[in-house]
């Protein structure tokens, strides 16, 4: 087990704090200890005081092949000293990326790089407002979309905010949050009812297929079928958000495992394993709305289809197209995964369930599966974080954060998951 003492680690942290705010640059990234790492290899971090991690955080799920995977790495090393950013053109590796993802992703027949999961969501709802000329979007309770104005509202909510207004930040305008409704995954009546009362405003419907980021809401076919017949009939837009379900549940996202198309597509994190990278694409007669001869919609970004990251992405999505392995095998650790905790649960007699999917997965502190946010409402957040927690503590990397999934990337062995479950049967004693 991992000591508590961490000397370096604090160090790094305190000097970090000292010209950080917070010392982390991105707000949830402080959880104590481990509080700073040196190292990365394959499914493992090491920490500044040299305590070695078994990574189920995955970077927020950004890690999906394992850290600092060769393929992706040698790419990144062919490309250094080649063309580097030019701020104007266009470059081959810009070429080769938007060909790859209009042939791989089903919704795809256009498509235009970000820098970010975050700035993918914001260019597709300017997008779908500037084609519809509507003010209005419709998110779910629980749905994460980045950090922008449009979406920064009821994400993790407490009982007495969710479904209401609760933004994550002060700054944000009025407007801004009010031009966002919120309705329950997989309850479509609820988005039924917004449409009854906002008639002819709202522009689209953003959502992710699963809503990771609180965990695994597994949707139904008929909620998803649902809101593409609807979206149709109301002449809105229908978005995926797949920053987090593209690339790591299927080559083509979840659109290829649910068999429902959208109208956009936004995509980020394990495109290119780790490397500053996103991306929007879609429809061919709503992306050339970015034309810059002849569209009415403004993309802009020095760093957008930067050769780096267009090259991860491409060594990235050549090796899950090589190797339709992966899927297969990270499936089956997932499910290997939940199914262990499932009989530990059991065995220990907790309420408590098990929601996953391929190889992401959760351990929900309430009785019954969870449809939507509505269900989990009744979860254990306390004993949710002190798994995490306890987990961490025994050397196995998972966010102590309420709601927070786990992700098992290509680099975890079966050997390493049942280390895992050993351990997790020890610390769900202690949250029992």
């Amino acid at each position: 087990m991992p000591s508590p003492e961490s000397p370096r680690g604090k160090a790094i942290a305190d000097a970090a704090a000292a010209v950080i705010p917070g010392g982390v640059n991105s707000s949830t990234r402080y959880i104590g200890a481990p509080y700073a790492f040196v190292e990365a290899d394959g499914a493992y971090l090491t920490d500044a005081d040299g305590r070695r991690y078994l990574d189920y955080h995955a970077a927020f799920g950004a890690i999906l092949l394992g850290h600092n995977a060769p393929v992706v790495n040698d790419a990144i090393r062919a490309a250094l000293g080649g063309v580097d950013l030019t701020g104007i053109g266009v470059t081959e590796p810009e070429v080769r990326l938007a060909q790859r993802i209009v042939e791989v992703i089903p919704s795809a027949e256009s498509m235009i790089a970000t820098m970010s999961g975050s700035e993918a969501t914001a260019q597709a709802i300017r997008l779908a407002r500037g084609v519809t000329d509507r003010d209005l979007i419709i998110k779910f309770q629980g749905g994460f979309h980045g950090w922008h104005d449009a979406v920064a509202r009821n994400v993790i909510s407490t009982p007495e905010k969710a479904y209401g207004r609760d933004p994550l930040s002060k700054g944000i305008l009025d407007q801004a949050v009010d031009a966002t409704l919120i309705a329950e995954f997989n309850d479509l009546d609820s988005v039924s009812a917004l449409f009854d009362a906002h008639r002819d405003r709202i522009a689209a419907v953003i959502l992710e297929p699963i809503p990771h980021n609180v965990g695994a809401l597994l949707p139904t076919q008929e909620f998803v079928e649902g809101l593409r017949k609807l979206t149709e009939q109301q002449g809105a837009l229908l978005i995926f958000d797949e920053v987090i379900t593209g690339f790591r549940h299927a080559l083509g996202g979840y659109q290829q495992v649910i068999g429902v198309t959208p109208d956009l597509t936004t995509f980020g994190k394990g495109m290119a394993n780790g490397f500053p990278v996103g991306g929007l694409a879609g429809r061919r007669d709503l992306m050339e709305h970015f034309n810059g001869q002849t569209g009415d919609v403004l993309m802009a970004g020095t760093f957008n289809g930067n050769p780096l990251g267009c090259a991860a992405a491409l060594a990235t999505i050549d090796y899950l197209a090589a190797h339709p392995d992966f899927y297969t095998r990270t499936h089956a650790l997932g499910e290997r995964m939940r199914t262990g905790l499932r009989g530990i649960l059991a065995e220990l007699g907790m309420q408590a369930s098990v929601a996953g999917f391929g190889g992401v997965f959760a351990v929900y502190f309430l009785a019954g599966p969870a449809l939507g946010y509505r269900d989990l409402l009744r979860n254990d957040h306390t004993a949710y974080v002190a798994f995490h927690r306890g987990m961490t503590e025994r050397g196995f990397l998972m966010l102590p954060m309420s709601l927070k999934r786990n992700h098992i990337s290509g680099s975890h062995t079966e050997e390493e998951v049942d280390r895992t479950l050993e351990a997790a049967r020890e610390v769900l004693k202690t949250v029992r």
